[in-house]
């Protein structure tokens, strides 16, 4: 029986194909209407249907997450002490790693260099016509920190979860339902576990459910990159290739620095232990993390090799591994960080330092509500473009290369549950 190509060869392949017909329809046909027709005709809607597969479930999935991601915390009641020690690093460890993330990407600005008429062309194509300059317009209004901060708060996040798509709802939008998901999680760590236990089996079964629909979403994945890259391609010739090569090389740089800097400065000084050799004892975790592209996947080698090699102790490697494996994503977050700036660089908009703090903000509680398995984070920064303005579909310019950029930052995700673990471990024997 012939075995079937895995998902993420497809995707390559569907980015190839586009990308080497757009290139050819760009050199050789340039301007023409034929191919603008395909584009906005065939192109357009394919991604679309890609896109949308992935936009209709971001609310359940980001309430689900977060409301499960923190009520896991309900452990505090008996270890209190372990528990506030992971909410700590988990928040002040991703922080670190998405500014790290987002200071490089406005050093190098990868997504910067385009001119005005190819943006323009670019954003009509990818968005069917809408008015260009409404969108960037809009991106660029910046609200101020003490707005943003009382719009977190709904006043009826139903009314957020109807309005987050207009461009003209001035409200807080998914980041008020985050909100709300977050006081709800917290509530429910509060509440008495025996009543509320048929409310997280219906979340958690709803949560499961919603990760089906992405895996139904990713099997269009290889016609939608194809699509959406053709598009891309068929209208900027070579811009593309260079630009997204900088993106890689932007995300790469940013997580081998967070992995061995601050990663290594953790284990050294807080530690005690020789990070060379913490690394090497790594070695096992690291392939595995890389070759599944799943936190959730690589948990049971991250608990023996932690236990066997590290010699950290048993309840505190399962206690803190199992939360770290969804809630300590720092890899992922400062991926989104850059994800999104890069995004606002290609598309020309200039983010206030109120939209980046808000893309901190954002990328550290999306850090914590993503999904530990490929392609989990993917809703997740397409919520965080719309938060600040930045039109979705330019998710798909990315795509094609996500998947080397999915096994290196579980990678990081892995490696940080693991230093969470010892850090713990380490200050629990002091006490």
């Amino acid at each position: 029986m012939k075995k079937k190509l895995p998902l993420h060869i497809k995707i390559l392949i569907g980015l190839l194909t586009g990308l080497f017909i757009g290139l050819l329809c760009n050199v050789f046909l340039p301007g023409n209407p034929n191919v603008s027709w395909f584009v906005i005709s065939v192109a357009y809607p394919v991604g679309q249907i890609f896109l949308r597969m992935i936009f209709m479930i971001i609310v359940p999935l980001i309430f689900t997450a977060i409301v499960l991601g923190v009520a896991d915390f309900r452990d505090l009641k008996k270890i209190g002490r372990v528990g506030g020690k992971v909410l700590l690093f988990t928040v002040i460890i991703t922080a670190v790693s998405v500014i790290i993330g987002m200071t490089l990407v406005n050093v190098f600005q990868p997504g910067s260099g385009m001119n005005e008429q190819d943006r323009a062309t670019l954003i009509q194509t990818i968005t069917n016509k809408q008015n260009v300059g409404g969108i960037l317009t809009s991106a660029r209004e910046a609200k101020s920190f003490t707005q943003i901060v009382v719009d977190i708060i709904p006043r009826n996040p139903f009314v957020d979860i109807v309005g987050f798509l207009d461009p003209n709802y001035k409200g807080g939008g998914l980041l008020s339902i985050m909100f709300f998901a977050l006081i709800f999680g917290i509530a429910m760590t509060v509440s008495d576990r025996e009543k509320i236990e048929p409310l997280t089996k219906v979340l958690q079964s709803l949560y499961d459910v919603v990760m089906k629909i992405i895996d139904f979403a990713m099997k269009l994945a290889p016609y939608g990159v194809a699509a959406l890259i053709f598009s891309t391609a068929s209208q900027l010739g070579f811009q593309i290739i260079g630009m997204l090569l900088k993106y890689v090389l932007v995300v790469l740089f940013a997580l081998v620095l967070h992995f061995i800097v601050t990663y290594g400065i953790i284990i050294k000084y807080a530690v005690k232990k020789n990070p060379k050799e913490f690394f090497k004892n790594l070695s096992e975790v690291i392939l595995t993390a890389f070759s599944t592209s799943s936190s959730n996947a690589t948990l049971p080698t991250s608990i023996r090799v932690s236990v066997e090699k590290l010699k950290l102790d048993k309840d505190i490697a399962n206690f803190v591994l199992t939360i770290g494996s969804t809630a300590n994503q720092n890899g992922t977050a400062l991926y989104e960080g850059i994800t999104v700036l890069f995004l606002a660089q290609f598309y020309g908009i200039d983010l206030s330092i109120a939209q980046q703090l808000l893309v901190v903000f954002l990328s550290i509680l999306a850090g914590v509500g993503t999904a530990g398995v490929p392609g989990g984070s993917l809703p997740l920064v397409v919520m965080v473009l719309q938060t600040v303005g930045i039109p979705a579909e330019g998710i798909g310019i990315i795509l094609g290369v996500d998947r080397i950029l999915d096994m290196s930052r579980t990678v990081v995700n892995v490696g940080g549950d693991i230093v969470l673990a010892s850090w713990v471990d380490a200050t629990e024997l002091k006490t």
